[in-house]
């Protein structure tokens, strides 16, 4: 991905050097991890099947300095955070005649607290819906690469579009309506919500090559990549050997990739109606 002095965004809140402010007590969960892992099953990156089968990573506490791949991580963030600003309000602008309001993201180490409760590592990225912020430990890019044998800037790209594109579905009023159906199952709205944002996450993809070109060859193949290492089954077999589609709530390996695939190609978030498909 082609991202290197380019613009970043205005909209990100750099928590990092606090030491995880307002954040959680090492080795500690509580209501605040609870919470979180609540709002993280149906609006973030799920890492509990893998994270907490093997304990986690330590929660940092104290004073923190990054270190230089620290603000390259950061900096990577920020400029396609900037991307997918310019590609919603562009949508929301010519195809919705509305005003795209963009989210601020959140960057910490360790822990942190958000509007919808404490957040961790392992937790992974999410959405906040009451604060309309995206939260994210940059250690998850490690862990992903890793853990989840996620590798590639574009993988993470995906990640970042894939949470924005919750804040999209918050935006244009489909989270309220899908949080009021089922949570967890393979044909729950929990499910239906999340590969809408594998979707969206395609289409801006579509628009960054088309605006920006800043794909560069074997990308679209490192976001598909990713999203087979985060489907429910997956990470279900890689922790437990058992599959279990009634607890799934973000989707199989195969859905999350062809709803991404399926807002690349088509470039249309009309394509993305997940909520009224027979077929996840």
């Amino acid at each position: 991905m082609k991202w290197q002095g380019r613009r970043g965004s205005s909209n990100i809140e750099d928590r990092r050097r606090s030491g995880g402010r307002g954040g959680l007590a090492a080795g500690g969960g509580g209501i605040g991890v609870l919470a979180i892992v609540v709002i993280g099953y149906f609006l973030g990156v799920d890492l509990t099947p893998i994270l907490g089968a093997s304990g986690g990573g330590g929660i940092q506490t104290g004073s923190y300095e990054p270190t230089e791949a620290d603000e390259r991580a950061a900096e990577f963030v920020s400029v396609t955070l900037a991307d997918t600003e310019e590609v919603w309000a562009q949508i929301f602008q010519q195809e919705l005649g509305q005003t795209y309001t963009p989210a601020v993201l959140v960057l910490f180490k360790g822990a942190t607290q958000s509007g919808c409760g404490g957040a961790s590592a392992q937790t992974g990225p999410f959405y906040c819906p009451l604060d309309k912020k995206v939260y994210l430990d940059t250690d998850f890019f490690t862990t992903m690469e890793r853990q989840l044998g996620a590798q590639g800037d574009f993988a993470a790209a995906y990640v970042v579009a894939h949470e924005i594109g919750h804040h999209v579905q918050d935006e244009l009023g489909i989270l309220s309506e899908a949080q009021r159906g089922s949570q967890q199952g393979a044909d729950s709205n929990a499910v239906r919500v999340e590969l809408q944002a594998d979707c969206f996450s395609g289409v801006w993809a579509r628009y960054a090559q088309e605006r920006f070109g800043s794909l560069e060859q074997g990308d679209i193949e490192e976001a598909l990549n990713a999203a087979q290492q985060i489907g429910d089954d997956t990470l279900q077999q890689e922790s437990s050997g058992v599959v279990r589609p009634e607890t799934f709530t973000h989707g199989t390996s195969e859905q999350r990739q062809r709803w991404f695939y399926a807002g690349y190609e088509s470039g249309d978030i009309g394509q993305c109606d997940t909520f009224n498909t027979r077929q996840l």
